[in-house]
């Protein structure tokens, strides 16, 4: 054909390929047989389906057909389609259930299915233009009228009424055949098939669906909707129940201009399933970069944080810190507080930063780098008066009720240590290559977090690339985070303190505050700095987030009340849990 096309005018060329195309396209189709696939269709209603409202015959569909039509389903034959629409398999399987909604067909009398005689008048799959249908709109599809096929005719309340369903009945599940190469010759995915007692979800489901999901208000109504819509909800569920779900819990919050805060933090607690014990609860306060929040955090970690102040217009100020404290109602519960250094400073009334007497507790001079890994003992502040040594304020809270952030004295051990690092070394150089994410500035101030940290420690190589001082520093400060700053406090901490603060003065490292609160005020320390840690704390800006996502910074009561909803609902006895690990509230008894 080529080479005749060369003695041929440009017009003849034109025809005589068209021709050969349209030739070897028929040829095409004549071996593969049909022009649309069987399987597009429904095999009891006909209509065209697509994959995703694909169901496979089940023995189950296939009873339910036996008894709604008397007649049996003549499956396997490579003719006739091998699957069943959505709506179909809906309306029977709550015919069969006796469901109050889609109990039945529209039709008595099914579609029948012969083979065709030919592929150009007789073939119900060639000549049905279901090109660019989608399944919602299978309505319109035109459907043709051949010798192949036996239409659905529709119910009528004398010649064709509709059936009664049995109150007993017995799937045979020798019934069951094999369907994988049905649905591998149309798609290389195989059809999921699903189980025979299908759930249909409550309101309290679908709310734990939504919130499973993280969902926002619109695609848990979409979510909904398309629930409603495919006959898998029970009856009576609202799909747009979870717009209410908090409004049992937005009477414990009250909202003023500047902040949302917990009214009454006792009635809270005690809808959430347990008893509120000042002794039992402390306080976290921080600040992300979106919001300043306060949240009672469990000694032991047993529970869920509970958020008790919230607000996105207000900083971590003197001010801001007094205000919040009055609002949750602070002088009358007295909790232990946990936060960053920070926040402990200004409820302490101090000058934030790196002032020359910022400890707390002591007067411990910064300056005076000759005493620094030298003298311990430094004049204990007897009284916070304003006006004298870096004290501004009247403290907010008492210094016996603050406990050592244990998280964040790690992140300053380890800053300190990177920073002491040369920066042309092979560690240094490993880190910047171990976090591609982190900036070559954040690296070489040692500004990590928590679980960077984790990773660095339980990774061997970067060991090996330590040596000397380095190396005894880097050893020492592992020590210290298993044996004190974490759950487990060993007998012998002291020792173990003491050898990193050694290896920390050999290798070069500034004694910073945190270095300073370990090696002079190690005895205020709690004794399970893993169970009142602030990592708990810090975890909350997390758990939050996606609350905040939800809400898309419409910061309110309804917010706060829609997170503590979703800590009564993770409970023991919830029979819908989520995925991860965390703690949760136990029932009420």
């Amino acid at each position: 054909m080529l080479i005749l096309l060369l003695f041929f005018s440009d017009r003849y060329k034109l025809i005589l390929f068209a021709s050969f195309h349209f030739q070897v396209t028929v040829d095409i189709m004549a071996s593969r047989g049909c022009v649309h696939s069987p399987d597009l269709f429904c095999y009891v209603c006909g209509h065209f389906t697509d994959k995703s409202h694909r169901k496979t015959f089940t023995p189950f569909l296939k009873k339910a057909y036996e008894l709604y039509f008397d007649s049996k389903v003549d499956s396997g034959k490579s003719w006739a389609p091998q699957f069943i629409c959505l709506t179909c398999a809906c309306n029977l399987r709550g015919w069969l259930r006796k469901a109050k909604k889609n109990n039945h067909l529209p039709f008595g009398v099914p579609m029948i299915w012969r083979e065709s005689s030919n592929h150009t008048t007789d073939c119900y799959f060639c000549l049905a233009n279901i090109t660019g249908f989608s399944y919602k709109a299978r309505a319109s599809v035109k459907y043709p009228d051949v010798q192949s096929v036996s239409k659905p005719v529709p119910h009528h309340p004398v010649t064709c009424p509709i059936p009664t369903a049995p109150a007993e009945y017995v799937v045979d599940e020798s019934t069951q055949e094999d369907t994988s190469s049905a649905s591998a010759s149309n798609d290389s995915d195989s059809d999921y098939q699903p189980e025979e007692d299908v759930h249909f979800i409550n309101d309290a489901e679908l709310c734990d669906l939504v919130r499973d999901l993280a969902l926002t208000k619109g695609q848990a109504e979409l979510l909904g909707s398309r629930l409603q819509e495919f006959n898998l909800l029970a009856p009576g569920t609202k799909t747009a129940h979870f717009r209410h779900r908090h409004k049992d819990l937005v009477q414990f919050f009250a909202m003023s201009d500047t902040i949302c805060y917990c009214a009454d933090i006792q009635g809270l607690i005690r809808s959430l399933g347990v008893e509120h014990n000042t002794a039992e609860w402390r306080l976290f306060i921080d600040s992300s970069k979106t919001s300043l929040k306060a949240v009672l955090l469990h000694n032991g970690n047993r529970y869920a944080s509970v958020p008790v102040g919230y607000s996105t217009r207000l900083k971590e100020t003197y001010d801001n810190m007094s205000l919040l404290l009055e609002k949750i109602r602070y002088p009358e519960y007295k909790w232990r507080i946990c936060g960053d250094l920070k926040v402990i400073t200004i409820l302490m009334g101090m000058q934030t930063g790196y002032t020359k007497y910022c400890c707390f507790i002591c007067e411990w001079d910064s300056r005076d780098r000759r005493n620094h890994y030298v003298k311990r003992d430094w004049p204990i502040r007897d009284n916070m008066q304003p006006g004298s040594k870096n004290v501004l304020h009247v403290p907010l809270v008492d210094r016996d009720n603050v406990i050592m952030p244990p998280l964040h004295i790690k992140l300053g051990l380890m800053k300190n240590f990177v920073k002491a690092l040369d920066n042309d070394s092979d560690a240094f150089q490993y880190l910047c290559k171990k976090f591609p994410k982190l900036s070559y500035a954040k690296v070489k101030e040692g500004v990590f977090i928590g679980p960077q940290i984790r990773k660095i420690i339980a990774d061997r190589y970067f060991d090996d690339l330590l040596d000397g001082n380095a190396s005894e520093a880097w050893v020492a400060f592992k020590s210290v985070v298993a044996n004190f700053l974490g759950n487990c406090k060993s007998p012998d901490y002291v020792t173990h303190v003491q050898e990193c603060i050694s290896a920390y003065r050999r290798l070069g490292c500034n004694m910073s505050l945190k270095i300073h609160l370990l090696d002079s005020h190690l005895d205020i320390f709690p004794e399970n700095l893993g169970s009142v840690s602030d990592e708990h704390g810090e975890r909350f800006h997390q758990d939050i987030s996606v609350m905040e996502s939800r809400y898309q910074g419409r910061w309110s009561a309804a917010m706060l009340a829609d997170y503590c909803w979703t800590l009564q609902r993770d409970t023991e006895s919830a029979q819908h849990k989520r995925k991860s690990n965390t703690k949760k509230f136990k029932p009420t008894i």
